[in-house]
C-alpha cells in the first residue's frame, strides 16, 4: 500500500495482540496504546534532519547530533487519541501539542467536528495526527484539513489498527500523508467497525461504555 507504513516489529505485534483480547483490563490497555504509540513515533520521525555537534562528555569532547529543520506537533484527536499522546511525548518531549475533537455520527458515519486549539506555526512543524483506530477515514481526513487549512505542510497519522476502507479514503483525499500504522485489519462492518479490530478504543482506554 502506497504511502503506508506497517510497523512489524516483534514488539508491536505482541503488544497488539494484547490489546485485541477482551480481557486486557482498562490500565493494560491504557498503557499498551501509549507504547506502540511511541514506537510509531520512532518510525514516524525517522526522517527528521540532523545537524553536527560537538558535546563534552566526563572524560573528553565528542561528536553528536541534534535535531535541526523542522519542530515536531503532535495532534491527539479527542477522544481516544489522548491515549497515545503520553508515548509519542516520551520520544519527543519538546514536542508541541494540539487538539481535534471530533465524533463520529452513528447514522451517517460522517465526522462532526466540536473542538479545535493547534500548535502554532503550523509550516514550520512536522504534524503527527494521533488516533487509534483508522476505520472509514473520514476523521481522519477532517483532521488533516483542519492542520492544512491551519498552514500545515507536512502531515502524517499514527493509527494503531487500520482497515482498508479507511487507508483508501484517506489517501484519496490527502495522497500526501503517510500512516504509520501497528496492524492492518481485515475489513468494515456494517456498522463502520473494524474486524477483527480491537472493539472501541476510546471506551477501553478510558473504561466508558
Amino acid at each position: 500500500m502506497r504511502n503506508v507504513v506497517e510497523v512489524s516489529h516483534p514488539l508491536v505485534r505482541h503488544k497488539v495482540t494484547l490489546l485485541r483480547d477482551a480481557r486486557t483490563d482498562t490500565r493494560d490497555f491504557r498503557a499498551l496504546c501509549s507504547e506502540i504509540a511511541g514506537m510509531l513515533a520512532y518510525e514516524a520521525t525517522r526522517g527528521l534532519e540532523l545537524e553536527r555537534v560537538d558535546v563534552t562528555t566526563p572524560l573528553e569532547t565528542a561528536p553528536g547530533w541534534t535535531i535541526s529543520g523542522k519542530k515536531v506537533g503532535v495532534v491527539p484527536i479527542l477522544r481516544a487519541g489522548v491515549g497515545m499522546l503520553d508515548g509519542v511525548l516520551a520520544m519527543v518531549p519538546v514536542a508541541r501539542v494540539g487538539f481535534l475533537g471530533m465524533y463520529r455520527d452513528e447514522d451517517t458515519l460522517q465526522p462532526v467536528s466540536y473542538y479545535q486549539k493547534l500548535p502554532g506555526e503550523l509550516a514550520e512543524r512536522e504534524i503527527l495526527l494521533l488516533d487509534p483506530m483508522l476505520a472509514t477515514g473520514g476523521s481522519a481526513a477532517h483532521a488533516v484539513q483542519a492542520c492544512k487549512d491551519g498552514g500545515a505542510r507536512s502531515v502524517a497519522l499514527l493509527s494503531i489498527i487500520a482497515a482498508p476502507e479507511g487507508i483508501a479514503a484517506l489517501h484519496d483525499a490527502h495522497p500526501d500523508v503517510a500512516i504509520y500504522v501497528a496492524a492492518v485489519d481485515r475489513q468494515l462492518n456494517e456498522r463502520g467497525y473494524i474486524l477483527p479490530g480491537l472493539g472501541d478504543a476510546g471506551d477501553r482506554i478510558w473504561g466508558t461504555r
